[in-house]
């Protein structure tokens, strides 16, 4: 038995006959409800989005639309080459975020379009693991090979505006990149003529569940980058620091094992739980 839930993403066929996709949310595999014995299908799966691309099989355009805090590494690298490979010309347009995966994602556009206030976060793949010696080596060695296939996409994209080391340095560094950075770096093509609606943002430290010291880091981060806009000629950028929700400081004496200890965990991005992937 199927449950199937609402799309968070829309694919739509616009007036001119382009392809419009949405990809608003995290990515996410399908899942199977064991006590139910339903499968769950995600509306960000690879399959739902094979299964609704079929649809259009002779579009010759495709605007892709991203604003997404990352997810399953092993499903947004499916997109991506499903992406990759159509024969459509393929736009993309980063609406606010594009993080980890989302990113790699992101990379199957032949063209790039970025507001000048919006952001992108490289960095590696991490996993739940568990077992001998023997068994964690070798999941450091297969997150190599999952790193190097993201690793890929960026540098396909990027051509000569950026070399191996330099890429692997700011993923291991787990790195923010303005438009402007992703302009340098060969990630991005061009900015949009408008700023983009960043006036949600907070909810990406509200997702991640933060301790307040590393919300005000992270907030501290974002203001940083986007302080570098405000003497462009071009507009006047709002660098205003996002508003952090009260709460109170965390307890030393809770269990070390619940607080996130990297923005990368927070915020989802290559995440690979090892055993969903039955490894």
């Amino acid at each position: 038995m199927m449950k199937q839930r609402k799309n968070m993403w829309e694919i739509k066929q616009s007036a001119s006959g382009a392809l419009e996709l949405y990809i608003y949310g995290d990515v996410v595999g399908d899942s199977y409800d064991w006590w139910t014995d339903e499968i769950i299908r995600s509306e960000t799966s690879a399959n739902t989005f094979r299964e609704t691309l079929a649809q259009y099989p002779n579009v010759g355009e495709i605007k892709i639309y991203i604003n997404s805090y990352g997810g399953s590494v092993f499903e947004g690298t499916a997109i991506y080459n499903q992406l990759k490979r159509h024969a459509a010309k393929k736009t993309v347009y980063i609406d606010g975020f594009a993080c980890s995966v989302a990113s790699v994602i992101a990379m199957a556009g032949d063209e790039i379009i970025m507001p000048r206030n919006a952001l992108m976060m490289i960095h590696n793949a991490w996993m739940h693991t568990y077992g001998n010696a023997s068994e964690l080596r070798k999941a450091a060695d297969d997150l190599d090979t999952i790193n190097n296939a993201g690793k890929q996409a960026y540098l396909q994209k990027a051509g000569d505006k950026i070399d191996s080391q330099e890429l692997s340095a700011k993923m291991d560094a787990e790195t923010w990149l303005t438009a402007e950075d992703c302009i340098k770096y060969g990630l991005a093509d061009k900015f949009a003529d408008a700023d983009a609606d960043m006036s949600n943002a907070s909810e990406v430290l509200q997702k991640a569940n933060l301790s307040v010291e590393q919300r005000i880091n992270l907030q501290k981060s974002l203001v940083a980058q986007l302080k570098q806009f405000s003497e462009m000629s071009i507009g006047e950028i709002n660098s205003d620091p996002v508003p952090v929700p009260q709460q109170k400081e965390p307890d030393p004496k809770e269990d070390p094992k619940n607080e996130p200890n990297s923005i990368m965990q927070m915020l989802g991005g290559f995440f690979i739980n090892q055993k969903e992937s039955g490894k």
